[in-house]
Order: structure tokens, then C-alpha cells, then sequence
């Protein structure tokens, strides 16, 4: 494996000297191509050269530990042996972890749909409480966020919201969240204090570029309609709502967010290119294992991945076994511990994997 090493950093070095020439920088698609394949490689690179400085120390403190026969220099030689045993076992592993083949859609946007699922108006309300932590979440990683799709309540629930979330490696830290979410609480509407369950489902889809799904005009039948909702000043009074039903699959986008027939179409597209891509990757996937994606668990919407109990304030992760108490931290945003454990257990899962 570390006689492999010896390409990228090679490698890393070439790109090195093409990145500093003046005929790269002129070419602006090869300059982004060469600078994103270093920054792709580069914490390899350096946690390989971190590696062989640490195995000459090892072998200068064996050597002398073997020439030596003073007491003092063999004890220090024998600290030394241990503490940088220690350290070429954690770099070797994390050269294992880099080495793992990356997720080609970990540095896309994604195309977040959240949907009520049973509980009714209390499984709407939770629906958008999950849509404002992803928001809020966002807010905080630096990527902007946009609704493409949106159903409401009159209560303030969401029966259904699909967003766009823009982003460098947006998918690689949401791509954990699809699947079933379940809540816990008393709802303002129990007059005796009675805690009732409800779930929502999350859908998190890489955004897909028309390059990689072309869709024929043929296959699409498109409907015109007027906007609906919980009423106000969000009510569109012409026919600017879209509908779009792609007919070889069956699959129906809805877009009443703009006021523009354009924009929605234009939307909703965006929205039903993003599903496709997700159900040829799930044929290609199914295809290959039945273990996707590690067993972490990235992709099955019918899974009941998390649940969160608002009486006792608890977040728990029922992939990995965790559980935190930091219901409202999460709630607004503070999602990174959660996502960190589940990329960490995902890791794991496919270094078993390679091994075995």
C-alpha cells in the first residue's frame, strides 16, 4: 500500500508546478480541473510524508537502541519506539481512511424533501421543524439555501417543502439524513398533556446536471394550474403553477413557489432530474450489493433512522446507537456532532469492508 504512495505525492508535486505556470493560470477550466485534483490529494500526500518522517524516527531510535549501551540513551531510544509505534498506527489507519474511494457526488448540491408522514397536523409541524434545522444548519456550513416546492398548513406545518441546498460538500454531510424521523411530544393542540408520535420523511438528493440526465420534451406532459395553500399574500391568482409528470417513470413534480410559469417549470425540472439520478444510482446500486452504502445506512427512506423526544430533550441516532441530550442545539442547527459520528461509523464500515 505505502509503496503505491510514492504516485500521488509525485503526483502531487507535478500539479505543484503546472498550478505556479503562467500558461495553466491563462486556461481557466484546466486551472479549476488541476487545483481541485490538489486539493483532492493533498491530505493524503501529507499524511503519507507525516508517515515517513515518523518511520525514520522509528528506525533511528531501533538503531540506536540496538548500538547503544548506555542505560539512558536505551531508555530514551525505547520511549521513543513506543510513542512513534503509537503514531505510525494512527497514520496508517488514516491513510487507510483517505484511501477509501469517495462518494462522486459528496461535492454536489443537494435537493432536500421533506414530507408528513403519519401524525397528521402534528407530523406537518414537525416536517417544517426538521426543514428549519436543515436551514439553520446550512446557515452555519456557509451554503445557501432555496424552496423549490412548497405545500403548507393553515396551522404553519408542512405537509411537503422541497429545497435546494448549494454548497461545497453539501451532500457528503446531508446525504446521512434520508430516511424516516420520528418525534416525541405533547402537541399544542392535546388538551391532556398526552405525548403522541409522529415521523416525517427526509429525501436528500444529489442535484443532477443536465449532462448527466438528458430528459427527451416527448417524455414530459406539462400542466398549468393556480397556486393553492394556507392562504395570504403567497396565493397567486393567475395559472403560474406547474405540473410535471414525466411519463415513461410516472414520476409528478408540483412547483408553485414563483410567480413566474418559467421559474417553476424551471424548478421543478431541477427537482425531477435530481429523482431521476437518484433512481439510476439506486438500479446501479442494487446492481452491485445489497449493502449500500455501508451500513450506516444513507439511502432507505422507509428506515426509521432518528428519533427525538422533546420530555426528555433527546436525540437519538438509531444506526449508530447515539444518543445526545441536546434536543434544542440540534433542533437549531447544531447538527455537526451527529453528522461527524455518522461519517465516522460509515468509515469504519467500509474500511471492515475493504478488509474482509
Amino acid at each position: 500500500m505505502f509503496e503505491n504512495l510514492q504516485v500521488f505525492e509525485n503526483r502531487y508535486e507535478e500539479l505543484n508546478q503546472k498550478l505556479y505556470d503562467p500558461q495553466t493560470a491563462a486556461d481557466r477550466e484546466l486551472y479549476a480541473a488541476l487545483m481541485k485534483e490538489h486539493k483532492e490529494i493533498e491530505p493524503l500526500v501529507e499524511a503519507y510524508r507525516a508517515y515517513c518522517r515518523c518511520d525514520a524516527d522509528w528506525k533511528g531510535a531501533k538503531e540506536l537502541l540496538e548500538e547503544s549501551s548506555d542505560r539512558e540513551l536505551r531508555e530514551m531510544a525505547q520511549q521513543e519506539l513506543r510513542e512513534k509505534g503509537e503514531e505510525l498506527s494512527r497514520l496508517e489507519e488514516e491513510i487507510k481512511v483517505l484511501l477509501l474511494p469517495k462518494d462522486p457526488n459528496d461535492e454536489k448540491n443537494v435537493i432536500v424533501e421533506i414530507r408528513g408522514g403519519a401524525g397528521g397536523e402534528e407530523a406537518a409541524l414537525f416536517a417544517y421543524n426538521l426543514y428549519r434545522m436543515y436551514t439553520a444548519y446550512a446557515e452555519k456550513k456557509g451554503w445557501r439555501t432555496e424552496i423549490l416546492s412548497l405545500n403548507e398548513t393553515e396551522l404553519g406545518g408542512f405537509k411537503e417543502v422541497s429545497f435546494l441546498v448549494e454548497g461545497t460538500g453539501a451532500y457528503s454531510r446531508l446525504k446521512y439524513e434520508s430516511g424516516v424521523h420520528r418525534v416525541q411530544r405533547v402537541p399544542e393542540t392535546e388538551t391532556q398533556g398526552r405525548i403522541h408520535t409522529s415521523t416525517a420523511t427526509v429525501a436528500v438528493l444529489p442535484e443532477a446536471e443536465e449532462v448527466e440526465i438528458h430528459i427527451d420534451p416527448k417524455d414530459l406532459q406539462i400542466d398549468t394550474f393556480r397556486s393553492s395553500g394556507a392562504g395570504g399574500q403567497h396565493i397567486n391568482k393567475t395559472s403560474s403553477a406547474i405540473r410535471v409528470t414525466h411519463l415513461p417513470t410516472g414520476m409528478v413534480v408540483e412547483c408553485q413557489d414563483e410567480r413566474s410559469q418559467y421559474k417553476n417549470k424551471d424548478k421543478a425540472l431541477k427537482v425531477l432530474r435530481a429523482r431521476l439520478l437518484d433512481q439510476e444510482q439506486k438500479k446501479a446500486d442494487d446492481q452491485v450489493a445489497q449493502e449500500r452504502r455501508s451500513q450506516v445506512g444513507t439511502g432507505d427512506r422507509s428506515e426509521r433512522i432518528r428519533t427525538y423526544n422533546f420530555p426528555q430533550a433527546r436525540v437519538t441516532d438509531h444506526r449508530i446507537g447515539l444518543t445526545l441530550y441536546k434536543l434544542d442545539e440540534i433542533l437549531g442547527g447544531s447538527l455537526d456532532e451527529v453528522v461527524d459520528s455518522l461519517v465516522a461509523a460509515d468509515r469504519a464500515a467500509q474500511l471492515e469492508a475493504s478488509r474482509g
